[in-house]
């Protein structure tokens, strides 16, 4: 998105003064030498850098040119899924939140769930979440032929009268009702399936690519003060002062921006099974609760997991009816006494062969993600699974996706959100601005792979195929880079030399 003139060093003199060597050799696009760019720098480390810095830019440049229209919908979409999330809230109110009678207490859950049940009786109630404060309704989530693909039924109970407020499919761990389902699937794959999916990946593999190559340039530009590095300049409208917005809006967003695309690489298709497959290599995978009921569980026999969680808890003399369930109410009281102390909880109902499922759903800071599971003839915990328990790696995976989605620190987030996607928004703008007023100059040379010295080079190209093949579609749209430029660089040696009406040289 930065252009050419991010490879020349800003002058310490007045405009019109000669360019000095270094600037001439920078700004040439055809040098037919390799000299070193910086003649007067004596450090080993300032001649690499100064042999880094034209291939740097050179990427810079056609990476965001190419790839700017990915991160400009990507940064569009995101920006709408950030304000989706408490524009929810608002466009839901009424089956979301119901007006708190004087000293009403809430409903017993089960007779809620049988008014959702009597509202949708070709639906199956699959989980329940009461509401989390005084207000908010109760969510019975249902299985029903009628909910869009990958969503449930999701109907809105007013905990204290059992009186239905409406009924929105619902989807995900976080809920999403249909707008922000409707932008999530914009931002994802553009509604378009799988296929769209490749678009999201190639923006978030190349994010991080530009925003860091972007930092080293500016950084790296020899300027005034310190103060035009994490300043915008001011003065009339050119090409130097969008430079400058671009510069230094980028320095501050560079860190979102990365850890943007890092989460965002998660959980892609191709790099996120990469990146999954790596994690649990190195000890780092989410770890299961098993909600899975065994012969003898329920009269304090214990099953697989009678030692873990279920051992802190007493278990009935006796053993339960088959076919007993303690139903809902109790089922939570029991999850409240093993240490599920979060007001925002889901109760994911028996299936054959398993108990009650509840887990806490705070998301936010600090999370309180912790769940058990019971056995539904008589509570015992099968099994308990906390948070602070989960492998760092786990927990970090965990955090950065709620972060990315807006969750994890709430309003705080999605407003922290909705400025990168803006920032990223107005880089790509002023990135064009800039191509357009340079107009027809050119970015720097082929060939600048030529002046880095051979034991940079190679570890260089190393690490690029190790990171080409851990992240392919970043790997393949490179390689997919260099046969285009490769080709227009012989299609440029084809054509003739001469101009029109030259005479040829004796």
């Amino acid at each position: 998105m930065t252009l050419d003139d991010l490879a020349r060093p800003e002058p310490d003199r007045p405009a019109t003064a000669a360019p000095t060597p270094t600037q001439t050799q920078t700004s040439d696009p055809a040098p037919t030498s390799d000299p070193d760019p910086n003649p007067a720098s004596a450090s080993g480390r300032a001649r690499g850098w100064a042999a880094l810095r034209p291939l740097v830019l050179r990427l810079h440049f056609f990476a965001g040119v190419l790839v700017a229209p990915f991160l400009l919908v990507a940064a569009v979409s995101g920006l709408l899924y950030a304000l989706a999330v408490p524009a929810e809230k608002l466009v839901y109110a009424h089956e979301l939140e119901v007006p708190v009678p004087e000293g009403a207490t809430a409903l017993p859950l089960e007779r809620q769930v049988a008014a959702a049940r009597a509202a949708r009786p070709g639906g199956t109630v699959t989980a329940v979440w009461p509401g989390a404060e005084p207000g908010a309704t109760t969510r019975v989530l249902m299985a029903d032929p009628e909910a869009p693909e990958g969503t449930s039924m999701g109907v809105f109970v007013d905990p204290y009268t059992a009186a239905i407020r409406g009924e929105l499919p619902s989807y995900g761990s976080s809920g999403a009702l249909p707008l922000r389902t409707w932008v999530s699937g914009l931002h994802v794959d553009l509604h378009l399936g799988e296929l769209g999916r490749n678009y999201s990946e190639l923006a978030a593999s190349w994010l991080w690519v530009v925003a860091l190559g972007g930092v080293l340039l500016w950084v790296g530009r020899r300027r005034r003060s310190r103060r035009s590095l994490l300043l915008p300049e001011g003065g009339p409208k050119s090409r130097r002062r969008t430079l400058s917005w671009h510069g230094a809006v980028g320095l501050w967003a560079a860190a979102g921006l990365v850890a943007l695309s890092a989460t965002g690489l998660t959980w892609s298709r191709y790099a996120g099974e990469n990146i999954g497959g790596v994690q649990d290599r190195l000890g780092g995978a989410t770890p299961k609760l098993s909600a899975t009921v065994t012969s003898g569980t329920g009269a304090g026999g214990g099953g697989e997991h009678a030692g873990h969680g279920a051992g802190h808890h007493p278990a009935p003399s006796q053993a339960a009816p088959a076919g007993a369930d303690i139903g809902l109410d109790r089922a939570v009281a029991a999850a409240r006494a093993a240490g599920i102390d979060s007001p925002s909880i889901a109760v994911v109902l028996p299936a054959e062969g398993s108990g009650y499922v509840v887990k806490e759903t705070d998301k936010q800071f600090p999370a309180e993600l912790d769940s058990v599971a019971l056995d539904p003839a008589d509570g015992t915990v099968l099994d308990e699974l906390r948070f602070a328990d989960y492998p760092l790696l786990a927990k970090l995976t965990r955090i950065g996706i709620d972060a990315h989605m807006g969750l994890y620190l709430g309003l705080f987030n999605q407003l922290a959100l909705a400025a990168l996607a803006l920032a990223l928004i107005l880089l790509v703008v002023w990135g064009y601005r800039m191509w357009w007023l340079r107009r027809p100059g050119r970015p720097v040379a082929r060939g600048t792979w030529r002046r880095v010295p051979p034991a940079t080079l190679l570890p260089l190209l190393a690490g690029t195929a190790l990171l080409g093949w851990f992240v392919p579609l970043l790997g393949l749209s490179l390689v997919a880079f260099l046969a285009v430029d490769l080709a227009l660089a012989l299609l440029a040696r084809a054509r003739p030399t001469t101009r029109p009406g030259a005479r040829p040289a004796d």
